[in-house]
């Protein structure tokens, strides 16, 4: 017993305990691990991160599978999860091309999606999740993967049913369904400098209508020589100029 204590003792401390003040670090979890069913990896959770997502349950197709129908539980176990340990909440994700219900495209009578019908599904999903935990997420990733490599809108539904201002009015009703709760952007390869600036400004004018929007997500699909540290630090830099917080998943 003695000697199992001095190992503890002697354990380096955890990725949390060495950032600097201001800066979390976080971990995805998935929904066997919210359960509580693995416990070598929330031995690893707890001692290492102080910030956590749910790798699928907040999305569309987990969370709103049907019109009208909605499934919580897992979901409302993830956020259990990170409550309870005191960590930050951060709910993934709110809108988004894919794993989104074949039904949510689908126009009235086998027509296309129209502009109204959609901007009133997504308002009616956004103020169901993001009501159902407001003042319990902290922080939403709002919108997700909205640009091409070459900082274009992609050509998603949303786009072609809402039009171009889909992003903003995702990010107006999720701030009117909980005021309190941090918002971002959300995406991946925005080291490359025309999606990079092309995000900052997306950003940059949302804030400028008078959107909430808190930071910028980088989906770091990296390995580990690319891309390369340069172009990393670069990111950071322009985010930071641009008077941007940015987390990194």
């Amino acid at each position: 017993a003695a000697a199992l204590e001095a190992a503890r003792a002697a354990d380096p401390p955890g990725l949390k305990d060495l950032a600097p003040a201001g800066l979390r670090v976080g971990v995805a979890i998935n929904r066997a691990q919210a359960a509580g069913s693995d416990p070598v990896a929330l031995a690893i959770v707890g001692r290492h991160f102080d910030q956590v997502t749910p790798e699928n349950d907040l999305k569309w197709e987990r969370v709103h599978p049907e019109p009208g129908r909605f499934d919580f539980e897992p979901a409302d176990r993830f956020v259990e999860f990170g409550r309870s340990r005191g960590m930050f909440v951060v709910g993934h994700v709110l809108l988004w091309h894919q794993q989104t219900p074949a039904w949510v495209f689908a126009g009235k009578d086998g027509r296309t999606l129209d502009r109204e019908t959609a901007l009133a599904r997504l308002k009616e999903h956004v103020d169901a999740v993001v009501g159902r935990y407001k003042g319990r997420i902290d922080g939403w990733d709002v919108v997700n993967e909205a640009l091409e490599e070459d900082g274009t809108l992609r050509k998603t539904p949303w786009l072609e049913a809402i039009g171009p201002d889909y992003v903003e009015k995702a990010f107006a009703y999720a701030h009117a369904a909980d005021p309190g709760a941090e918002l971002y952007y959300n995406d991946y390869n925005l080291w490359k400098p025309a999606k990079r600036d092309a995000a900052i400004r997306l950003v940059l004018d949302l804030k400028a209508k008078g959107l909430r929007l808190d930071g910028i997500g980088e989906q770091a699909h990296w390995g580990v020589d690319d891309p390369p540290l340069q172009a990393i630090d670069e990111m950071l830099a322009a985010m930071r100029g641009a008077g941007l917080a940015v987390h990194v998943t």
